[in-house]
């Protein structure tokens, strides 16, 4: 099967980590086919940068279902643009903050969210009640790293992120953690055996819930708000992303 892996900010590198997370788990017969906007910011921190973000991802998902994608993942934890693209893909969306999230709700009572930047907890709040999950998450902690930190893979920025599981564990009585960041991917293994709990990367467990999606024939229904957009016009830069 070919799943396509959206970086919906425009750096390259992140690009890079958030592939091979997804390769690192994908089943032999699995291709993943990782793309990133030409428009757009650099990193997702907040509201703002999300709503610049979503008319290139949604191109890049555009591409990638004419390219024959089987389905797609939206690799940023606060599932960018996520009911736009189930609305506009032919093939299956999941955002990594909704795929982690369910994932750890399988493993643990209470789980907590370690994320980048205090800008990001209140949409991280507001999706884990939209998913219905806001009771099983004790806390959602900010480290505060940069997005772009991340990719310098530097101590100080592993220190603050492992100092937040370590309270997370002992103030918020959390029995696993999801990282909440796409540019964490590559920290999961090294937290869960620093910590001794489960670790949850959102790139890695979207990657397998889309495979078990494909596999089992499932897309998005049509029935309701993910019902294909009307047919109009749109006008200035965005009439590209017309219907």
């Amino acid at each position: 099967m070919r799943l396509h892996v959206v970086n919906p900010n425009t750096t390259a590198s992140m690009t890079a980590k958030i592939a091979a997370a997804a390769r690192s788990v994908a089943l032999p017969d699995t291709l993943i086919d990782a793309r990133q906007p030409g428009m757009g910011p650099v990193s997702i921190e907040g509201f703002y940068d999300e709503a610049f973000a979503v008319p290139g991802m949604l191109g890049c998902i555009r591409d990638a279902d004419r390219d024959g994608a089987d389905a797609h993942i939206i690799a940023c934890f606060d599932d960018t643009g996520l009911d736009a693209a189930r609305a506009a893909a032919k093939a299956p969306v999941i955002g990594i903050g909704e795929a982690g999230f369910h994932m750890a709700s399988l493993i643990a009572a209470r789980f907590a969210v370690v994320t980048t930047l205090g800008v990001s907890i209140v949409p991280i709040e507001h999706n884990l009640r939209k998913y219905g999950l806001a009771e099983r998450c004790a806390r959602v902690r900010a480290a505060e790293v940069p997005v772009l930190a991340l990719e310098e893979r530097n101590a100080d920025a592993l220190g603050k992120i492992s100092a937040e599981i370590t309270a997370a564990v002992r103030d918020d009585r959390a029995e696993a953690i999801v990282l909440g960041c796409a540019g964490m991917a590559d920290l999961a293994a090294e937290l869960a055996a620093t910590h001794g709990l489960p670790v949850v990367d959102g790139v890695a467990a979207a990657v397998t819930l889309a495979e078990s999606l494909v596999r089992l024939g499932l897309k998005t229904s049509r029935l309701g708000p993910y019902a294909a957009p009307r047919s109009k016009t749109y006008s200035g830069p965005f009439s590209p992303f017309q219907p």
